[in-house]
């Protein structure tokens, strides 16, 4: 599975580590295989991928890995809401200060969302980009995007954060904060940090690729349902929101006095895309089956038949979830 990329391509090559490939965990479908870190269960309740929102040890290990995150930065593009861009222009373009943009990416990973929106913006940014594992920094910086939509120049640099502690203070200068598939592994608690730290910073949020808990397969097979509903459980554990999370924000960014935009951002899965799929399958089934033991069984059976159907080029996936674009009153008597 391990692709071995050149500086040209954008992308620096993978150091092999025990952390990269997960072995099967007991409940979890004989079928899953290797399932890369990221795409499956957490290995406890509560564990957070990619960013530290707790104290943790030094030797915590991190989650995500690079394949899961090269996987889907193809489909991740594909399925972010272009609609909220200008909107979000806009309201950069009133910010006050003309010097250029200061962007947080928090949780950034590889930097997907980097290369995704800042051709897709005007002027020079300044990219800082938060994450808990060194190495997902490093491959972040050296593949970051270089100029912007306007042929601007574009910097980054790079901090292993902790977005539990955010405050306004810590975002002092921002002109955007955005994140990527975060908000369904953080707590209500933490959600209301962030909501507090951008609208007491007077600085808009674009947070994607939320889940929002639906997922459509074709064709259907009577057990979707039952692994949807163990696997949304699975996201809650811990008391993390999962498919609640975009919900939960809304309300957080709208009682600080921020406009909320909402707009779905759904992964369309088909032939193209059947590594992804079937890393996916494994994950969702994975989790489903460490929530409800009692579905091992039939969960083999399951996951069998729809990697087969995946193979084959017969197995669609849609795997629904929200973008959502907070802008929140700006300081300094900007519009």
């Amino acid at each position: 599975m391990r692709k071995t990329a050149t500086k040209q391509s954008g992308k620096i090559p993978a150091q092999p580590g025990p952390r990269e490939v997960a072995s099967v965990k007991p409940g979890v479908p004989s079928d899953a295989g290797s399932v890369i870190p990221g795409a499956g269960p957490s290995t406890h309740p509560g564990e957070r991928p990619t960013v530290r929102l707790r104290d943790a040890g030094p030797d915590d290990a991190p989650r995500y890995a690079p394949e899961w995150l090269e996987l889907r930065e193809g489909p991740d593009a594909a399925a972010r809401a272009g609609d909220l861009i200008d909107p979000l222009r806009i309201r950069l373009a009133n910010l006050p200060g003309k010097a250029g943009l200061v962007i947080h990416d928090l949780g950034c990973g590889t930097g997907s969302m980097g290369r995704w929106l800042a051709p897709r913006l005007d002027g020079p940014q300044h990219w800082i980009l938060h994450d808990r594992d060194p190495y997902l920094l490093h491959f972040a910086a050296v593949a970051s995007p270089r100029s912007a939509a306007d042929g601007s120049r574009v910097t980054v640099e790079t901090r292993r954060g902790d977005v539990g502690l955010l405050t306004p203070d810590a975002l002092a200068g921002a002109s955007l904060v955005t994140a990527s598939a975060l908000l369904d592994v953080l707590t209500r608690e933490e959600i209301e940090t962030l909501a507090t730290a951008c609208t007491g910073a007077g600085c808009p949020a674009l947070l994607t690729l939320s889940v929002a808990g639906r997922v459509e397969l074709t064709p259907s097979d009577p057990l979707d349902d039952e692994i949807a509903d163990a696997f949304n459980a699975h996201q809650r554990r811990g008391g993390l929101l999962g498919p609640d999370a975009v919900t939960v924000a809304c309300e957080a960014f709208s009682e600080r006095g921020a406009t909320v935009r909402l707009h779905p951002s759904a992964w369309r899965l088909g032939p193209a895309e059947s590594a992804l799929t079937a890393q996916w399958l494994r994950g969702w089934v994975g989790a489903a089956v460490e929530e409800r033991p009692e579905l091992k069984e039939p969960a083999e059976r399951y996951l069998r038949d729809r990697l087969e159907a995946c193979r084959a080029g017969e197995l669609k996936v849609v795997v629904h979830h929200s973008d959502l674009l907070a802008l929140s009153r700006p300081t300094g008597g900007a519009s």
